[in-house]
């Protein structure tokens, strides 16, 4: 019996507790001021998304965050061009704290912010609340993708917009979830291309569900939602070529039946064949075809350093640790070029 107990207790998983949902809120809070600054910057969103508002959304930064200071050094130079650009503009910073992962490796800021494998998720929860809070303070709205579910009852009132990858857009759960968060959420086309899953997943999402979740008080219950209204589609390429250009946006709306939703734009992924440095191309072009396209948003993978960079004892300040990513000279000057054909668009129909 005793070699029984032993043997169970070495392959019974280990268990870490974690702080519940409500407890966190309450260490880190979100003052009533910046509650309505969220509020506000989820309407615009919303708006923009129904073509109210005729600016193009733009979420850019980085790939996923892996250190506090080279995100926060990112928000501070967002934040300084937002004026410059935002009659055309309106900029969201992406602050990816989860990265999903094909196979193995590196899970993100919320799983091990350390970069060490220790896997302090306490600390991760804790770090990522605290730089959520520092970058809204800033005045930015922040964007996220949903990766795990129990995550999201930690941050749902701070985020202004979210996003399901294209691994997690068939997910039942990923579409549960997304129709009880109160900010708009896009659904990613599968990497094979497929824009139906995506397709079906805004119609989930848009719907009320009940199911099985974690409740604030970090007990399992019944969560019963009223649908998201704001879900819409992500074009991300495939792993066969992009799927940014007009022509491929008019094949797929010829295939959807009643009406379409608003899109956005990865203009990374396959629509740069996973190169950063392709992202500035494919955003020219969808401001080019924008009056035909009506794309609503783009997406872009940015950071103070081009490219990418191994987890190592000796990285480079501002440089990506996951996908490559457009350094912040190129993303500064992509920007102010955007800002400008745009307005050139404008002042061309108003003429």
């Amino acid at each position: 019996m005793n070699a029984l107990n032993t043997a169970l207790q070495e392959t019974a998983a280990q268990e870490t507790v974690l702080s519940l949902p409500k407890q966190l809120k309450a260490q880190l809070p979100l003052s009533y001021a910046h509650a309505q600054q969220i509020a506000e910057q989820r309407k615009i969103i919303q708006n923009i998304l129904e073509g109210k508002d005729k600016r193009l959304m733009v979420i850019t930064g980085p790939c996923s965050i892996h250190d506090t200071a080279s995100a926060l050094d990112y928000a501070e130079k967002l934040k300084q061009i937002q004026t410059q650009v935002s009659d055309q503009i309106f900029l969201v910073m992406r602050a990816y704290i989860e990265k999903p992962r094909t196979t193995v490796g590196w899970k993100g800021f919320l799983y091990d912010p350390n970069l060490d494998g220790s896997a302090d998720m306490q600390l991760g929860l804790e770090k990522s609340r605290e730089l959520y809070l520092q970058i809204i303070e800033m005045g930015l709205p922040i964007a996220s993708e949903i990766l795990s579910p129990m995550a999201t009852a930690y941050f749902d009132d701070l985020l202004a917009w979210g996003a399901i990858g294209a691994r997690t857009s068939e997910s039942q759960i990923h579409r549960e979830i997304s129709s009880l968060m109160p900010y708009s959420i896009g659904f990613k086309n599968g990497t094979d291309g497929s824009i139906q899953i995506a397709l079906d997943a805004i119609q989930s999402a848009v719907n009320p569900h009940q199911f099985m979740g974690m409740s604030q008080s970090g007990l399992p219950g019944m969560l019963s939602s009223k649908g998201n209204p704001k879900a819409h589609l992500i074009l991300r390429g495939s792993n066969t070529g992009p799927n940014y250009q007009l022509a491929e946006i008019e094949k797929i709306k010829a295939k959807v039946k009643g009406e379409f939703p608003a899109l956005v734009i990865d203009c990374s992924h396959g629509n740069s064949s996973k190169n950063p440095l392709m992202q500035p191309e494919v955003l020219h072009t969808i401001v080019q075809e924008r009056q035909f396209s009506n794309v609503r948003g783009v997406m872009l993978e940015s950071h103070l350093v081009d490219g990418a960079q191994k987890v190592s004892c000796n990285m480079t300040y501002g440089q990506s640790v996951t996908d490559g990513c457009l350094g912040w000279d190129k993303t500064q000057q992509l920007l102010l070029e955007t800002a400008e054909l745009l307005q050139a668009a404008q002042l061309q129909r108003s003429a």
